[in-house]
């Protein structure tokens, strides 16, 4: 066995028994890099290399020479030229390369009825017309450049993949089983970030929760059908940045935010889909909340006191985050490979943690590269157990059943399901059925994930 197989074979005991509830060998680590951030490491021009991907692959490479992480450390990327031909407002990549979000309103306030009708009917008719003008135009036109679009994401997409599974073999990278992935916001995030904006929504809190109520009640089911992969695992993960939930007073979280989140959570666990949650900000007056989400909840923490945290959840979840990324730029080598022991010392005692920064660097400078890649060497060599194989501590309830039973299934005339195909389509030739069927589905299913990825 070659030394790369037997570290990706190391790398995969690691994460199974962290995810199986025992104390791994050492602490896993999953450190992120921006596809921004590789680039730029690579010394190629941001904004040309994200058109033609001239290199990209020569940058990514280079990032995994430089990473100690067990995961696949390449992030998530948004591609430019789908976006471009749709005429995004709400995606726009300014003159240093990078694609920002700038405030934008996809729905006005009166139409919170028409959303709550049908979420998706409303995206399509009326949100993605308003955040994509080249879509707010005639049917035909629309169509046309509709098709332009899905083939431009979708050769990113493939390029991107194939550059993926050759950098995972090459480096012996750990990476979730396939098609055992996804991402998903909080319903009341979804409303906030693209239909009402930040300042829309803070208003609407005040004047009409109820209606913010019943959006998120009628979110529910296109964000599970998002969050749930082709091939829901234990060892697979649903990742969830929580972004509105700390701008928001107690009573407030209580009554908007956290219903349809815990009932996401729980409805995913159920379909045997754990999440990796990302809790933006400081969370910590909501630690009691974050505890009653499904065990083995992977709760990735940006800022916060990890004592506290290791404490109230660190027997029931799967803890990672809190540390200082900025410290990589301003302390010293010593200092921050310092700053990663304390945080061990606190963290790993027991299991179920693993070790990322508090964010991903998206700049060059933001960091410096030789501490980062001294911090994650230490981790890697010194973060050990000597109890490996021994089960962790249980603590909590177990996961609660029918959820998913209570909340309707997500339709739309404009998502087709093959037996709704099938009906208008009665001369399909029976013994090429299956293989139809799974081809055409797969096309719709296609589509539903790029539409997501333009909100």
């Amino acid at each position: 066995m070659s030394g790369m197989k037997a570290l990706q074979q190391e790398r995969q005991q690691i994460f199974k028994d962290l995810y199986d509830s025992k104390i791994p060998k050492r602490v896993p680590i999953n450190a992120n890099l921006p596809l921004e951030f590789c680039i730029q490491y690579a010394g190629l021009p941001l904004a040309e290399t994200q058109w033609t991907l001239n290199g990209i692959e020569e940058a990514l490479d280079k990032a995994c020479q430089m990473t100690r992480s067990d995961a696949y450390p390449s992030g998530f990327a948004r591609f430019p030229a789908h976006l471009q031909i749709l005429g995004a407002k709400g995606f726009v990549m300014g003159s240093n390369g990078f694609i920002q979000h700038p405030e934008t309103v996809g729905m006005e306030v009166d139409e919170y009825d028409d959303f709550i009708k049908n979420p998706y009917d409303c995206i399509m008719e009326k949100v993605l017309p308003r955040l994509y003008s080249e879509l707010n135009t005639d049917p035909v036109t629309r169509s046309l450049v509709f098709a332009r679009a899905f083939k431009a994401f979708y050769d990113y997409v493939e390029t991107y993949g194939k550059i993926d599974v050759k950098l995972i073999e090459k480096y012996g990278f750990y990476t979730v089983p396939m098609e055992s992935s996804s991402w998903v916001t909080a319903p009341f995030d979804f409303i906030a970030d693209f239909l009402r904006s930040f300042k829309g929504i803070a208003m609407d809190v005040k004047r009409c929760p109820e209606k913010i109520t019943e959006a998120c009640e009628a979110m529910l089911p296109i964000q599970i059908k998002r969050g749930i992969p082709p091939v829901p695992s234990k060892y697979g993960q649903t990742f969830i940045p929580l972004h509105m939930g700390t701008y928001l007073r107690n009573s407030d979280f209580e009554k908007l935010y956290w219903p349809t989140f815990s009932k996401m959570v729980h409805a995913l666990a159920e379909a045997g889909q754990p999440c990796v949650i990302f809790c933006e900000h400081d969370w910590m007056r909501y630690l009691d909340y974050l505890y009653e989400l499904p065990e083995n909840t992977r709760l990735y923490f940006e800022h916060g006191d990890p004592k506290r945290v290791k404490d109230k959840l660190g027997k029931k979840h799967i803890i990672s985050g809190f540390y200082p990324l900025t410290y990589l730029r301003t302390a010293t080598k010593q200092q921050c490979i310092d700053k990663a022991k304390e945080l061990i010392d606190i963290l790993a005692p027991g299991g179920k943690y693993y070790f990322e920064f508090d964010k991903s660097p998206v700049t060059l400078d933001s960091i410096n590269v030789e501490n980062y890649a001294a911090v994650l060497q230490y981790v890697a060599e010194n973060a050990k157990y000597d109890n490996p194989g021994e089960p962790t501590v249980a603590e909590g309830k177990p996961v609660v059943k029918n959820i998913l039973a209570g909340i309707p299934k997500f339709k739309s005339k404009y998502y087709q399901t093959w037996d709704e195909y099938k009906a208008g389509h009665p001369d399909i030739n029976p013994a090429l059925e299956a293989i139809i069927a799974s081809k055409l589905q797969s096309y719709e299913e296609m589509l539903f994930m790029m539409m997501f990825m333009l909100l």
